[in-house]
């Protein structure tokens, strides 16, 4: 069989990259949010640690509570909106990866449909080759019997 030289390959090889760079950018998009998510959950935590306010404790004791809760509260509020935003980051980088590897994917499938063309014309012209070589062998055998 001849080699078989596809004249997209440097095409297929930068979208391959492409991919790859999209789905490093997916995975970091995902680590961001999830951590993200895990610092909401930690200052969740923390506000119910402290939110039992006793009644034992001074005033300027349970005034700085009070601000440490309202400034664990702001920031919760804070982290849920940029939440918000690396979600929707997450949805982009995903969207974009699945168009990246369509178009990877769509490319290969042409590859492999050419190179099945070619092998199956390189199949085609040997099976001729060989009814030619078994076409002679019968004549030749044909004339030494007769």
């Amino acid at each position: 069989m001849t080699k078989y030289k596809f004249k997209l390959q440097k095409l297929l090889d930068m979208k391959i990259k492409e991919e790859e760079a999209s789905k490093l950018e997916y995975t970091k998009a995902q680590n961001d949010k999830k951590a993200l998510e895990d610092n909401i959950k930690q200052l969740d935590s923390n506000y119910q640690r402290y939110s039992n306010i006793e009644n034992c404790e001074d005033i300027i004791s349970q005034k700085i509570r009070f601000n440490y809760l309202y400034s664990i509260t702001k920031t919760i509020e804070e982290c849920k909106d940029m939440l918000v935003e690396k979600e929707q980051r997450v949805l982009e980088a995903k969207d974009d990866f699945i168009e990246k590897q369509i178009n990877r994917k769509s490319l290969e499938t042409l590859k492999e449909n050419k190179f099945m063309k070619l092998k199956k014309e390189e199949d085609r012209k040997e099976q001729i080759e060989n009814d030619e070589f078994a076409l002679y062998a019968y004549v030749r055998n044909k004339k030494k019997i007769s």
